[in-house]
């Protein structure tokens, strides 16, 4: 989410000068968080400046290029593991525990998507019980490989 512009926060900061005025109020006036507001003139007493902060350090990720490699690894060996499984097999071996939305957005990352309706749907099914998602690999597994997420 991108921060609240300059222009904006100058006229809450204005607007509470004057005063007359709760945090509460200015936050419904401008269509904002109470916390923000909150936030913003914490900030101007702290440091003086109500400009937005500017991120310094990119939180790392968990799974670094040794961890993505043998998740590559991983697929090609079973080409049909789901999430948990990939992520089960890649703790065994690293000793690493991540979630499984971790696994699913490495691999998104890595370019491996999400394959939805892969199998082709039998008449006597419904479309929601079909719904069962693959994997397909794009350019780290040939192009006809293809790996279950759900059962």
């Amino acid at each position: 989410m991108k921060p609240y512009s300059l222009d904006l926060r100058q006229k809450i900061v204005d607007a509470y000068d004057r005063g007359g005025i709760s945090q509460r109020q200015l936050a419904s006036q401008f269509h904002v968080a109470t916390s923000f507001i909150q936030k913003l003139l914490k900030q101007r007493r702290e440091s003086g400046s109500i400009a937005p902060k500017v991120r310094t350090e990119q939180t790392p990720p968990k799974l670094n290029a040794h961890h993505q490699a043998l998740l590559l690894e991983l697929l090609e060996e079973q080409n049909d593991a789901t999430l948990m499984e990939l992520r089960d097999q890649l703790h065994a071996r690293t000793e690493v525990y991540v979630s499984v939305s971790t696994i699913h957005n490495t691999l998104k990352r890595m370019a491996i998507t999400v394959k939805k309706n892969a199998l082709p749907r039998r008449e006597s099914q419904p479309a929601s019980a079909m719904g069962t998602s693959r994997i397909l690999a794009q350019g780290a597994l040939s192009s006809g490989q293809r790996l279950d997420l759900h059962r």
